[in-house]
């Protein structure tokens, strides 16, 4: 077995990191993380359209009738996300939703 083979070998996968961080799915800690993770993504989502939009943070804060602190707290991940607002922003800056299950 070659050197790179066993290094290979030896690498713990994403999930084993998780587990070791927060615990097996369905535990309080391993949710917090997966629901911080799932407002980051969204806040990502969310900014990445903005900025393709062309529209700054105060633009989107004026179409949707907040402050243009709230919307930084939004892209951020530093705050909980109303679905409300959620669709409000992503109709603000052009962005669709899709549902699938």
């Amino acid at each position: 077995m070659t050197i790179a083979k066993k290094k290979l070998m030896g690498m713990k996968t994403f999930e084993d990191q998780l587990l070791k961080e927060y615990g097996p799915k369905g535990t309080p800690a391993r949710d917090e993380f997966e629901s911080k993770a799932l407002a980051w993504y969204y806040a990502e989502c969310l900014k990445d359209a903005r900025k393709k939009a062309g529209l700054t943070q105060q633009e989107v804060a004026d179409r949707i009738g907040k402050k243009r602190t709230y919307v930084s707290l939004i892209e951020r991940g530093k705050t909980d996300l109303q679905l409300s607002t959620f669709i409000l922003m992503c109709a603000a800056v052009g962005a669709q939703l899709s549902f699938s299950y």
